[in-house]
């Protein structure tokens, strides 16, 4: 759980190359995010482009798009920034109020890949699925995703939605937020499109240590919201949920969150619930294998055409048991992870980003990074080459009937082919990780998450209209 690292939400006025999941201040030339410990988590920026603005003597829009902070002296890290919406031209109303660099920062709706797999971790997250209505099919699922894409695509801009928006996010920017949707396997079968399921999506297989809730695991159709500020995640939230109407119900819903943008120095790997610095080994877009890994190609993997592009996210709700963790000594802890709990270096010494020295011994001829660790058994040199791109978020959902937390991880990866990723790591994790002991696998779920949509287009149309 600790060794593949996550992209880590960038610090406020940072400069990084762009990637598929651009963040850019609305109106701004270039990319205004900075990556994580992982870089700068995608492609080239040219696949994703800002938003022109409204013409000139149009309709005014219910949010509007705004240039720097002028006389306030305030930093936007990027050329411009969006602002409250206005319903009608008046003194009020034409008042604007500048944002921050996280309030401007924009990830863009269509590209080559959808949003919410390579951008930087984000501050607040909901996890949600939802269950299409009896009697609604294939005719049904394509009016939602074609609903959702428009939502999806407005918020992400910084604009109001186009049905009965709530105002909560009224005087906030798009604080990157990205909504990403998938679908699950019982979705096929219940739009009659069985034959369009890929092999890739077939049930993962159990695990000893899992203690699923069926109520909180799997669904038909999986959203994932993110954004740098929780009232825009939650306006988001909202307004899929409103969308879903009369077509699906939701399923079930997770909450979570990361470190917020600029509350370190620089930016650097997070830290999850239990103190560690969770991940330093993802993926990285650098790697020249990276897209082999974490998408489907465009032809030639045995995947549908519909899936090129995309990628299969697997979500577990990992419950940490935090009172037996924090009852371990420092050592103990340490020798469970396989790492240095301040730094995130090997226990063999050097930095966080030093190779481990699985073969070297104490002057009693003890492995220093002890056998059943969890950076030893999650390498993926240890595992054949399986790797995944880790991008959870933490949570906390109050005390238990017991008096204790009830608070983990919302374990997201994403990889071409979770066989070939999650799988053969999650094994291996079964059958002697040291970290199990204070973890538990509580809910469950796999969804085949199709390419971005290209403009004009909605998420998923390949397969509903294909």
């Amino acid at each position: 759980m600790a060794d593949q690292s996550t992209p880590e939400a960038p610090a406020p006025g940072a400069d990084s190359p762009g990637s598929a999941d651009s963040v850019r201040a609305p109106g701004s030339a270039g990319s205004a995010s900075a990556s994580g410990s992982a870089g700068a988590l995608g492609s080239t920026s040219s696949e994703r482009t800002a938003p022109s603005a409204s013409p000139s003597g149009g309709p005014i829009s219910r949010r509007r798009l705004l240039g720097t902070a002028g006389a306030t002296g305030l930093a936007l890290g990027a050329v411009g920034g969006a602002a409250g919406y206005a319903a009608a031209p008046s003194a009020e109303a034409d008042r604007t109020t500048p944002l921050s660099s996280v309030g401007a920062d924009q990830v863009m709706f269509h590209g080559k890949h959808q949003p919410g797999i390579t951008t930087a971790l984000q501050a607040r997250g909901h996890l949600v699925t939802f269950d299409l209505a009896a009697g609604a099919g294939r005719k049904e699922a394509a009016a939602l995703l074609r609903r959702w894409s428009e939502t999806a695509r407005r918020l992400m801009a910084g604009e109001a939605s186009a049905q009965d928006d709530t105002d909560v996010a009224r005087d906030a920017g798009p604080s990157s937020l990205t909504v990403t949707f998938g679908f699950g396997y019982s979705f096929f079968a219940r739009t009659g499109l069985e034959e369009q399921r890929p092999d890739a999506l077939d049930p993962l297989p159990d695990f000893s240590s899992d203690h699923l809730d069926k109520a909180r695991s799997n669904g038909d159709l999986w959203v994932q919201i993110g954004a740098n500020d929780a009232l825009v995640a939650f306006h988001a939230l909202r307004a899929i949920q409103k969308d879903a109407g009369s077509a699906a119900r939701v399923r079930w819903q997770m909450n979570g969150f990361n470190r917020s943008p600029g509350a370190t120095a620089q930016p650097m790997t997070a830290r999850n619930l239990m103190g560690q610095i969770d991940g330093t080994r993802n993926p990285k877009p650098t790697d020249t294998d990276f897209d082999q890994r974490i998408f489907v190609p465009a032809s030639g993997s045995g995947d549908p055409a519909w899936m090129r592009y995309g990628s299969y996210a697997v979500v577990r709700r990992i419950r940490m048991l935090l009172d037996d963790w924090e009852k371990l000594s420092l050592k103990d802890q340490e020798d469970v992870i396989g790492r240095k709990k301040s730094t995130g270096a090997p226990l063999t010494g050097g930095s966080e980003t030093t190779e481990p020295d699985l073969e070297k011994t104490d002057s009693g001829g003890r492995l220093i990074i002890p056998i059943n660790a969890h950076a030893r058994i999650t390498r993926p040199d240890q595992n054949g080459g399986a790797a995944m791109l880790r991008r959870p978020f933490s949570f906390h959902d109050g005390i238990d009937r017991d008096g204790v937390p009830d608070a983990g991880l919302l374990f997201v990866c994403w990889q071409a082919d979770p066989l070939r990723g999650f799988v053969p790591v999650q094994r291996k994790l079964d059958r002697g990780d040291a970290l199990s002991k204070y973890i538990r696998h509580e809910a469950s779920g796999l969804f085949a998450v199709p390419g971005g949509a290209a403009e004009g287009e909605y998420v998923g149309q390949r397969l509903l209209e294909g």
